[in-house]
């Protein structure tokens, strides 16, 4: 039988190379379900490709004129709008797997309902587990979910460590996240407060969205990495570490009790842990140009600059707070890049709303949804506070 799959976040990069993936494989997925934000011809064009028996649209503007589009077309397709069809979408019992790529918080409340329905859950959305920590984690546990890391790192450490997770603990001396360094590894540091938007979405290695351009800019992405393999892998924060690696080729790597390292190689490609997550664990074609060992330039690696990349630490400082801290650092910095893309502070001021937030804010631990979503909102409340006191 074919896996039935809803793509969550599905006319953003994510959701369109795993659809690139499984329109290799008709045979063995089918796309039940779709949702998107804004893009409504992005999401036409996917429902006259893939016939998904629902499509959501994140407001119900767009979702009408997505519906006015699918039935001059004569499609199948029910149109959908708002939070709650996603999330309905996401605890479907007509679906087998759920594709999480919806960027930022509003990604959590779908995972949570794809965790809770047992679902096959392939996250792209590092912020259900930064956002939601051990809430999550419960959900997944007593959902009976699996859980499938698609960031490239995660996914690379995940194929790295031994099957008998039981063991990681015992076996495993570390976690190495690579990054590649961003668009700004080696601009001089003076000019960093003067850095554009369009300079830091400019990244050497992908193509992708604006916030998550400006995060590898900042390597906030690597934090918030940080914090995701601490709770995917439960590795406590002294035994994760960070290295620039531009060429991205080596994509993350374990260092075991022995000394002995596993590393996951491969072309930059976001295809290879998506048809991973699809396929496990068994492997499928994934569209991706093999890595040619013959043409290969060097591999190198750098240790993070903690003058250039300030809010790097704020990783495993959050990990050693109170629990809800990782959740008030995502959604301060999630304010701030919004800010800097807006123009209305700096690049450099990124790192001092996020840092000033995590000092007003004092979380209490969150016991649910409710209670991560009202943390949520005072942590972005206080960060747009400091962002009118830094506004250029």
């Amino acid at each position: 039988m074919k896996q039935r799959l809803a793509i969550l976040g599905s006319t953003g990069s994510i959701g369109v190379n795993t659809l690139d993936v499984v329109a290799r494989h008709a045979d063995r997925f089918e796309v039940v379900a779709l949702t998107g934000a804004t893009q409504v011809d992005a999401m036409l064009a996917q429902c006259e490709r893939f016939c998904p028996r629902i499509a959501v649209m994140a407001s119900a503007p767009h979702a009408q004129q997505l519906a006015e589009k699918i039935k001059q077309k004569r499609l199948l397709t029910q149109v959908e709008s708002g939070a709650s069809a996603i999330e309905s979408i996401a605890g479907s019992t007509d679906v087998d797997a759920v594709m999480a790529a919806i960027v930022g918080a509003a990604g959590l409340a779908p995972c949570l309902a794809a965790a809770r329905a047992g679902k096959r859950l392939l996250l792209a959305n590092k912020e259900a587990l930064v956002v939601g920590g051990e809430v999550f984690l419960r959900a997944v546990r007593e959902g009976g979910a699996t859980l499938l890391p698609i960031d490239s790192e995660h996914s690379a450490i995940f194929q790295s460590l031994p099957e008998d997770a039981a063991t990681w603990g015992e076996r495993v001396d570390k976690i190495l996240l690579t990054s590649s360094g961003g668009p700004f590894r080696t601009r001089d540091l003076a000019t960093l407060r003067d850095a554009t938007p369009e300079q830091a979405c400019a990244h050497p290695n992908f193509a992708m969205g604006r916030k998550i351009s400006v995060d590898s800019a900042t390597m906030m992405n690597k934090a918030l990495e940080v914090i995701e393999a601490g709770y995917l892998f439960g590795m406590p924060p002294e035994r994760i570490e960070v290295v620039i690696h531009p060429q991205q080729i080596i994509h993350s790597m374990v260092q075991f009790r022995d000394a002995s390292v596993m590393a996951q190689l491969g072309t930059p490609d976001m295809r290879v842990p998506i048809a991973y997550g699809l396929s496990w664990p068994e492997r499928i074609e994934s569209g991706t140009p093999r890595l040619d060992f013959n043409t290969l330039a060097a591999m190198t690696f750098e240790v993070p600059d903690p003058q250039r990349f300030p809010g790097l630490q704020l990783a495993w400082d959050a990990l050693r707070a109170p629990p809800g801290t990782c959740a008030v650092l995502n959604a301060a910095n999630e304010v701030a890049v919004a800010a800097f893309l807006e123009r209305a502070i700096r690049f450099d001021q990124i790192h001092a709303v996020n840092l000033m937030t995590l000092e007003c804010v004092q979380p209490h631990a969150p016991d649910g949804l409710e209670a991560l979503l009202h943390l949520d909102a005072r942590a972005r409340a206080a960060a747009r506070e400091v962002v009118h006191g830094l506004a250029l």
